[in-house]
């Protein structure tokens, strides 16, 4: 058992999670409640739990989520009652709201949909679907940890890009003579304009001017004070921003979402190369535009990328983490031993516990 994760009681009548400053049982809890608040007219028995796991924390590898997901999928099976997996998954994402996070649903959704030996493609307009994708057989994915750890529940980074889209997204469709009071998301200005993933990014470069707004600026362009503007458009953890970079955060989303979806096709044409190009491409964007990377993250990357891999991003929510670099099986052991010698080994770091080579698993399951 390890210090950091001390043992945990708490009645089931009296269940209370600490937003501010979250510990591992409080991620643990927002499974157990979102169950509770879906079933109100069950019994719940008393439970105990024990819980083991192998995913890094913190390392942008979806720990928390993973936490959430098996939380309330153990607590559903010992009160007898079941959801459909896409519902399951939709409840463990709004769940997150409980220790602070505002975060979507992708997490959440692989945790419950996936598929061994297959991508997916996660949608949730109209509704949460999970195309399964088939990559190409010659694709072998390196994982590597940077070691700097993130907190998403303890930090506002992650929050402050949620704000910035939303502003964004709001600001656009104001520019554009639409409702926009109603409408937080990009994906909303895409579906009200009836544009496409390319056109919606030239529109962002049109309308968004690239300096940051200041918050003077955005409450003259909302008419609204600094006090109605916060408590408007700012959550507990991002009172304190004063700056918003609109334009490069919602260029990064739309741009991104379109790599998605080139993934895909080329995935299904089983062109790894080009795979890699979008990954690449994919990181960069992810440090210039949405600046969620990190410096550590960045030469994981570039170590894996000048070592024969086709491509190597970042995953997670990013500012540490892990890397994802795809390969061919034959170029592993070149990457590997390159992570040694210019990462690993002069940090005095084991390159074993932080390198791992992965293939697509099947999602969480009940066994018994």
């Amino acid at each position: 058992m390890e210090s950091r994760y001390p043992d945990f009681s708490c009645s089931l009548n009296d269940i209370t999670i600490n937003s501010s400053l979250p510990c591992w049982f409080d991620y643990f809890l927002c499974g157990v409640k979102i169950i509770q608040e879906r079933f109100p007219k069950t019994p719940f028995p008393g439970v105990r739990f024990l819980i083991q796991g192998s995913v890094p924390p913190a390392a942008g590898l979806s720990s928390s989520s993973a936490l959430v997901c098996s939380a309330a999928l153990a607590t559903m099976n010992a009160i007898g009652e079941d959801l459909p997996r896409t519902e399951l998954a939709s409840l463990c994402a709004k769940c997150e709201c409980y220790v602070g996070v505002e975060g979507g649903g992708m997490d959440q959704a692989i945790c419950l949909l996936a598929e061994k030996g297959s991508a997916k493609l996660i949608e949730f307009e109209p509704r949460l679907t999970a195309q399964t994708v088939q990559l190409p057989s010659t694709a072998v994915f390196v994982v590597a940890n940077s070691r700097v750890e993130i907190n998403k529940g303890n930090t506002s980074n992650y929050n402050t890009r949620v704000v910035e889209c939303r502003l964004a997204a709001q600001l656009i469709l104001k520019e554009s003579g639409e409702e926009w009071k109603k409408r937080v998301r990009l994906y909303d200005v895409q579906k009200c304009l009836n544009l496409s993933l390319v056109e919606c990014a030239e529109l962002v470069q049109k309308i968004l001017h690239v300096e940051p707004y200041s918050l003077e600026e955005l409450c003259s362009i909302f008419c609204m004070s600094k006090d109605e503007f916060k408590l408007w458009a700012l959550s507990e953890k991002t009172m304190n921003l004063t700056n918003f970079q609109l334009h490069n955060r919602a260029l990064h989303v739309y741009q991104e979402a379109h790599r998605v979806y080139q993934f895909k096709q080329v995935c299904e044409a089983g062109d790894v190369n080009r795979m890699g190009e979008l990954m690449s491409q994919s990181h960069a964007s992810c440090r210039d535009l949405y600046e969620c990377s990190h410096p550590l993250l960045d030469k994981l990357v570039a170590i894996c990328s000048q070592n024969g891999a086709l491509g190597s991003r970042l995953t997670g929510a990013g500012w540490g983490g892990c890397s994802v670099t795809l390969a061919t099986a034959s170029k592993v052991p070149l990457i590997v031993a390159a992570l040694e010698k210019h990462f690993y080994k002069p940090r005095g770091l084991a390159t074993q516990e932080n390198v791992f080579v992965s293939t697509p698993a099947a999602c969480g399951r009940i066994f018994t």
